[in-house]
């Protein structure tokens, strides 16, 4: 099992940053994609940022040039700098990993940080 523990959401007013973090423990070997997501009341859970171990990056396209994926694969975090934040970025923030052994791939979620952007 792996534990993710997300901390750094808040309030902000728009044109401001947050930054994001994410912890991971336990059996935390062969973790492979680290990300983010986030999700509103009125849309699905949509992909923000993606890492993998290797250092490749992939973000949505509302987000490019604005938000940062980065990640410590001593530490077991991986962190979103989110700058320019926008009203419709107000969303709750997940942290998702997939662990890849075996063969098999076990996605693991955190239990979510509420980011609010203010006009």
């Amino acid at each position: 099992q792996v534990q993710l523990v997300e901390s750094g959401g808040g309030l902000v007013q728009a044109g401001g940053s947050l930054r994001l973090s994410c912890a991971a423990s336990g059996n935390i070997f062969s973790i492979e994609t680290m990300g983010w997501y986030r999700q509103t009341p009125e849309k699905q859970r949509e992909l923000v940022a993606s890492i993998s171990s290797g250092g490749v990056t992939n973000y949505a396209d509302s987000v490019k040039g604005r938000f940062t994926i980065s990640r410590d694969n001593v530490k077991n975090t991986v962190s979103l700098q989110m700058n320019s934040l926008k009203v419709e970025d107000t969303a709750a923030y997940y942290c998702k990993a997939e662990q890849k052994s075996l063969g098999l791939t076990r996605t693991y979620w955190g239990q979510g940080t509420q980011v609010t952007v203010s006009p």
